[in-house]
């Protein structure tokens, strides 16, 4: 799986697009989707944390942390627009981050002015899938394909980078005097 700075070097404009949607009413907000223990979705809206070179989320003592600390597998929607039926979607694996001194700079960055101290913890969010839908419809695809091995979050030995895959597709509006679905 790729980082947010390698998603942003193989799709740039894909990349603005998910950023801008995410970052829509300021500082991120999307809903993340996680994996319960007993394999059933759970939802929550989080505040993602987006870099030059990371996607990160502070997760508080929450079901949905103990749920990435077992099985960090994700989804990362943005919230809706107030006037259109655009999106952004993202996939892929939560890595806590355990180095002190990142942690501490993005806390400091991103805390809300006045916000107290809480149990919180890092994880980076490395991109599998990325989808920009637009109204339209009109949907962006990019995908980090998994080489031999599988998707385990780190560097795969003997190949010199995932293959990506980018898919454009577009669909013709209907005509007005077109019966409704």
């Amino acid at each position: 799986m790729a980082s947010w700075s390698q998603f942003v070097s193989a799709a740039p404009r894909l990349a603005a697009q998910v950023r801008a949607l995410l970052e829509q009413y300021g500082q991120g907000l999307g809903y993340l989707a996680t994996v319960r223990a007993d394999g059933g979705p759970r939802v929550h809206p989080v505040a993602p944390v987006i870099t030059d070179d990371g996607l990160f989320c502070f997760v508080i003592p929450s079901p949905k942390r103990r749920d990435l600390e077992r099985d960090g597998r994700y989804a990362l929607h943005s919230f809706p627009p107030e006037h259109t039926d655009d999106e952004a979607y993202l996939s892929g694996t939560a890595v806590p981050v355990t180095d002190p001194g990142r942690v501490a700079e993005l806390a400091a960055r991103f805390r809300a002015a006045g916000a107290g101290q809480a149990d919180w913890r890092l994880f980076e969010l490395s991109v599998e899938i990325a989808m920009v839908g637009r109204t339209g419809p009109a949907y962006q695809v990019w995908r980090d394909r998994p080489g031999p091995g599988g998707p385990s979050g780190k560097p795969r030995q003997g190949r010199s980078g995932s293959v990506r895959l980018i898919l454009d597709v577009r669909h013709p509006r209907p005509d007005r005097n077109d019966p409704p679905p």
